[in-house]
């Protein structure tokens, strides 16, 4: 017999008790994943219509019987929303494959000249290289009641939609960290690296912008905000700064006790870590906080075009992105993220705009003057 926890009663009252339970089932959630499900404000709110109460739409995605789904988010990261959909709609089988950002892009530009029909819908974390495909138009318009009051900075011209809030966060370990020194801010961090050097030497992570897109755009956004990002770039080279490509990579170096601080770090993979792991620590920055989005769109040569179109919507529904926050990923939609989410209330928030600007970061001009300036400063010359 089932125990009855809050948060597994919180997320019985938005999905209904059957859905909760299936949903936990197939996705084999724990009890810490379930418990960042707890949405009591939604729960309390009232609940939008089902999803499949458009039965047309339903009936012509089932035709297709299949949605095909090219990815950047680990599998295990979206267990809970692909058991979701599949206990919905269980007439429409997902094939899911999970992949870095350039094979992603690379593999449909591949499919697409090929003439041959496309994957179904594309989820990727590189918001540069999807705006860039809706740009050269290879997106489908798509517009359904779940985007009504989406927010303007979330979506370009109802081709390209962010269905994640995740904020660009500095992670540290506990242990090796006393809270005193914890850097709350940008400004906090450079004044400790340029006031302490020796405090930092060999102890810092950060992305390698020459080999991470998104450390690139990282980068570039935090330049957008202050030129001072320069000096911390050449600070951290001063202290030896260790360089990576994944989030996930420099978090195992801190509870290895390799590094002592990650700074702009993706702020959900912390965050879920450090459910499991009491050394890690997570810190928004106060002074202004990066906000970055993994971009859904459906190809104009999706092969499964109507099933791809259910699946985005069951992205952007209230059910969808609430099965997005039971793993610490923060959704747009304010009404389904947990209570506890650090985004909440926060006024430091600055969204990366889902449009056209994100392309100037694929100038290949400007993006080699950019990384030659990085590397001069990172090397102290």
């Amino acid at each position: 017999m089932r125990t009855l926890t809050a948060a597994w009663v919180s997320l019985a009252l938005i999905l209904g008790p059957a859905r909760a339970q299936a949903i936990s089932d197939q996705a084999t959630l724990d009890q810490a994943t379930l418990a960042q499900a707890t949405l009591a404000q939604a729960a309390l709110a009232q609940i939008d219509p089902p999803i499949d109460a458009q039965a047309q739409d339903r009936a012509e995605a089932v035709r297709d019987g299949v949605v095909v789904i090219r990815a950047t988010t680990d599998e295990a990261e979206a267990s809970a929303l692909l058991a979701g959909f599949r206990r919905r709609f269980p007439e429409v089988a997902v094939a899911y494959t999970k992949m870095n950002s350039s094979r992603l892009y690379d593999e449909f530009l591949a499919e697409a000249e090929s003439g041959g029909g496309t994957a179904d819908l594309l989820w990727s974390s590189a918001m540069d290289l999807q705006i860039k495909l809706v740009n050269d138009g290879y997106a489908e318009r798509h517009v359904s009641r779940e985007t009504e009051g989406w927010p303007a900075w979330a979506v370009w011209r109802n081709e390209a939609y962010g269905i994640t809030a995740e904020p660009i966060a500095i992670a540290y370990n506990r242990t090796l960290l006393p809270e005193a020194r914890v850097p709350r801010s940008h400004a906090d961090f450079l004044r400790s690296l340029t006031r302490h050097p020796e405090d930092w030497q060999g102890k810092v992570a950060t992305y390698d912008p020459e080999r991470s897109g998104v450390g690139f755009l990282v980068l570039t956004q935090n330049l957008e905000v202050t030129p001072r990002t320069w000096d911390t770039v050449r600070a951290m080279g001063q202290v030896g700064v260790k360089l990576f490509t994944a989030t996930a990579t420099m978090l195992d170096r801190l509870s290895a006790g390799d590094a002592v601080l990650a700074y702009d770090v993706l702020g959900s993979y912390a965050r879920e870590r450090a459910k499991h792991d009491p050394a890690l620590g997570v810190v928004l920055p106060s002074d202004y906080t990066l906000v970055t989005s993994r971009i859904a769109l459906v190809p104009k040569a999706a092969r499964h075009k109507e099933a791809a179109r259910l699946f985005l919507d069951y992205l952007l529904s209230r059910e969808g992105q609430a099965l997005l926050a039971a793993r610490s990923v923060t959704p747009v939609r304010a009404d389904a993220r947990a209570p506890d989410d650090p985004v909440t209330g926060s006024t430091a928030l600055r969204p990366i705009p889902v449009g056209p600007e994100l392309l100037i970061s694929l100038d290949q001009i400007k993006r080699g003057r950019t990384l030659r300036q990085w590397r001069r400063a990172i090397e102290g010359r």
